[in-house]
């Protein structure tokens, strides 16, 4: 066939071939887009059909501005007889009228909360499909889409609980109210309606707390601080007294991205914008009158962990009754250790505030709670709780490391050297010092802990290792240690910054034999009815530790002996009539001082300071400025608990000697004339006791990696291993120790089997067979 004819035949065929394709193809997108918009009105019929049911129980929307009368809310001590602090349902709330909001303030609010306000007629649909797409595919509510008119519906008609038929009927009810009111009207209602913190509502209540002026009167940068407010009222508070600490950073940055949404939507010129933003707005605000309130930190924590649960209506309006696990007694006596202490060496030592809290270890009850000496010293920012707040713990961190290093097979008994050492790191040489400058030699664990040396610790560390040091933090409930690259070997010296409340069940897990509870602070809470809402039961502890390494720990934080040479037998880390387990703290330039400590059934923790982290006075340590405000606090609250003992540690069973401290001195019985180890044999007038010295790290005698297990072939591996033996060098030839003594131990025997050796406390001794 010629080649034009296939031509022709094969392009015949194709275009048959394109045609049917073409017309499959089009049959195809038309079915698709028949049962696509089929299902768009099956979805309208059925959202119809369910909006038609939901609104059979909506709320009249004419009847906003009518209100239920609120019930307040009662927060007691443990025994339901003291009454803390009562949460009035009395609102504080002065209506205003929309011609007398400055714009700055409705722009401010509209900028962040609703920027298409203006042009959506009660539901922002984009928003609303965005919301569901993303909490259907990444799970649960994660993202709402509530416009100013739904946050109305909300927070006046409804309540605040997150289910499928709430927003529904936020929705209804946000388009009817868009039907019924002027968006000038909306705009009135919801600066009137909506919460600024505890009890103040509306724009004019809050302006009034806030800044002691009206709202008309509000500058741009008060008009943006106010409009961060609402979205989270106790997050955002002004005050800093969140359930999380003092959140007033996240309030100034709120403030400052709604400054830059105002620029980016037109209401204002970025020039203003920066203006405001150099302004210290918290400055302006005033000090809260809290009127009659008792054990005021503890009461605003608690305050904040019902917000987070039941809501702010609920816990400003609901008439809840909440009884706390606070101790009367020992909440008064915490309050006047604290007091006492301040006043006492506040001026000498340049500090203006310390805080303390006490658990109760066989459960973890939150038992007395001061953040702040003063709670209205405005001067002082007496109303941050210091309790929530992370702070540098100084050498009251080390327990922590030890307890990981016993956990590891390491002794009380175990020696390491106190000589100026400086260790390698990846980022840079580290050379700590002792809070005294000296150098003491080879110390046992125990004197190192109790005497709070730095340059042992430090080894001690990096003979653990850092990252399970964290792991056994974690363990325990410390959650600020979380971004473990910004930490090395200065973590053992108070690198790295603890909440006092953790740092207390911490403690008061070693009280506790390793045990650790969930701390609390609600006992039970009651509706207005009388039902019980939630009530604490004793929860199955967590096993951090096991008894004998608790036990350790306490066996040497109670060793007073062991610490009087460095704070003297009559120190402030004892107690008269009962044992007591103590450690003190002190950062650099003296930002923090320490102390913590507790008994078998009670930990406490206090803390030394300034809020505004203002250094005090050298020489203002732990030990002298925390530690006698600890033992106040702790005479007082142990009077009417039983004396318990710390239960001892078992029996050594450990034999390697470098655990047992045994391996730097070992005195061995000799023949004084050929120098070999005396055997039965040895005439006895020959035999002779020598000790003989080892200057050597504990690097030479164990892997770091593996304790308990044989000395390493090459000690010389390990990256410290030479810095270590310097150092150690360096010392016995300017300290002149035991120089003349230092050769090596003898290995051979005269003439015959040796003698048998045994070994104590670090010097041997030596008995025939």
């Amino acid at each position: 066939m010629p080649y034009y004819k296939k031509t022709v035949r094969f392009q015949s065929q194709r275009a048959r071939s394109g045609s049917r394709f073409k017309k499959v193809h089009k049959t195809i997108g038309k079915t698709l887009l028949i049962a696509c918009a089929g299902i768009a009105v099956l979805g309208i019929f059925l959202f119809a059909v369910l909006a038609t049911w939901i609104s059979r129980s909506l709320p009249n929307p004419n009847t906003l501005l009518e209100r239920n009368i609120p019930q307040s809310t009662k927060i007691y001590d443990r025994t339901g007889t003291y009454l803390l602090f009562e949460i009035h349902g009395d609102e504080k709330r002065t209506l205003v009228k929309i011609q007398d909001i400055p714009d700055m303030v409705k722009y401010a609010t509209i900028a962040v909360e609703d920027k298409k306000f203006f042009e959506h007629r009660g539901v922002y649909w984009k928003g609303v499909l965005r919301a569901i797409f993303v909490n259907i595919f990444q799970g649960g509510y994660r993202q709402g889409a509530s416009t100013l008119t739904q946050q109305l519906v909300k927070n006046a008609l409804l309540s605040r609980e997150r289910t499928a038929s709430r927003k529904m009927k936020e929705l209804l009810l946000a388009l009817q109210i868009e039907r019924v009111y002027r968006k000038d009207q909306i705009l009135q209602l919801y600066f009137n309606e909506i919460p600024y913190g505890s009890t103040i509502y509306g724009i004019e209540s809050a302006a009034q707390t806030y800044f002691a002026t009206s709202s008309r009167n509000l500058l741009l940068d008060e008009a943006a601080l106010l409009a961060a407010i609402p979205q989270a009222p106790d997050t955002y508070s002004p005050y800093g007294t969140g359930s999380r600490g003092d959140n007033r950073p996240r309030l100034v940055a709120r403030q400052h991205k709604i400054l830059d949404l105002m620029v980016e939507q037109g209401y204002v010129t970025k020039e203003r914008a920066d203006e405001a933003k150099k302004i210290d707005t918290l400055k302006k605000i005033k000090p809260k009158n809290f009127g009659d309130i008792r054990a005021p930190h503890f009461v605003m924590h608690v305050r904040s962990l019902l917000t987070e649960k039941y809501g702010q209506h609920a816990v400003e309006e609901g008439g809840l009754k909440v009884t706390t696990t606070l101790d009367w007694d020992k909440q008064q006596a915490a309050e006047t250790a604290v007091t006492k202490g301040v006043e006492a060496r506040g001026k000498q030592y340049h500090f203006t505030n310390a805080a303390l809290i006490s658990l109760d270890p066989k459960n973890g009850h939150i038992v007395a709670m001061v953040g702040s000496k003063d709670f209205l010293d405005a001067e002082h920012d007496g109303q941050v709780n210091v309790t929530l707040r992370p702070r540098q713990p100084g050498s009251s961190f080390k327990p922590i490391v030890y307890a990981a290093g016993f956990m590891r097979g390491y002794l009380p008994e175990t020696q390491l050297w106190d000589v100026q050492t400086v260790f390698r790191t990846d980022v840079k040489d580290f050379e700590p010092h002792n809070y005294d400058g000296k150098e003491r030699g080879p110390v046992s664990i125990r004197q190192a802990l109790q005497g709070s040396l730095n340059i042992p610790a430090v080894k001690m560390l990096y003979l653990v290792g850092v990252g399970r040091v964290l792991d056994f933090a974690e363990s325990l409930g410390y959650t600020t240690l979380n971004e473990r690259s910004r930490f090395g070997l200065a973590l053992v010296l108070g690198g790295g910054e603890v909440k006092p409340i953790e740092h207390a069940a911490a403690f008061a897990a070693f009280a506790n034999e390793g045990l650790l509870y969930p701390t609390a602070a609600i006992l039970k809470v009651e509706d207005s009815t009388g039902k019980i809402l939630e009530e604490w039961t004793l929860p199955t502890p967590t096993r951090v530790m096991e008894p004998q390494i608790a036990r350790i720990v306490s066996s040497v934080l109670s060793d007073n002996e062991a610490r009087a040479s460095i704070f003297g037998a009559k120190n402030s880390l004892t107690l008269p009539d009962r044992p007591v387990a103590a450690k003190t703290g002190t950062t650099n330039d003296y930002h923090d001082a320490w102390t913590a400590g507790y008994t078998p059934n009670l930990a406490a923790v206090v803390w030394v300071g300034n809020n505004n982290n203002q250094e005090m006075k050298r020489g203002a340590d732990g030990s002298i400025v925390a530690a006698p405000i600890w033992q106040a606090y702790m005479r007082e609250a142990t009077k009417k608990l039983a004396k318990k003992n710390f239960i001892p540690p078992d029996p050594l069973t450990e034999t390697k000697p470098v655990l047992l401290g045994q391996i730097f001195a070992q005195t061995i019985l000799v023949n004084r004339s050929n120098g070999k180890r005396a055997t039965s044999s040895t005439p006895p007038e020959l035999i002779e006791a020598r000790t003989f010295y080892q200057p050597h790290s504990i690097l030479q005698f164990i892997d770091k990696d593996d304790p308990a297990g044989p000395a390493p072939t090459n000690p010389a591996q390990d990256p410290q291993y030479e810095n270590w033996e310097h150092a150690i060098q360096t010392w016995v030839e300017k300290n002149s120790w035991h120089t003349t003594d230092t050769a090596a131990i003898p290995t051979e025997s005269d003439p015959s089997e040796p003698l048998q050796t045994t070994s104590t406390q670090g010097v041997s001794s030596t008995t025939m067979n």
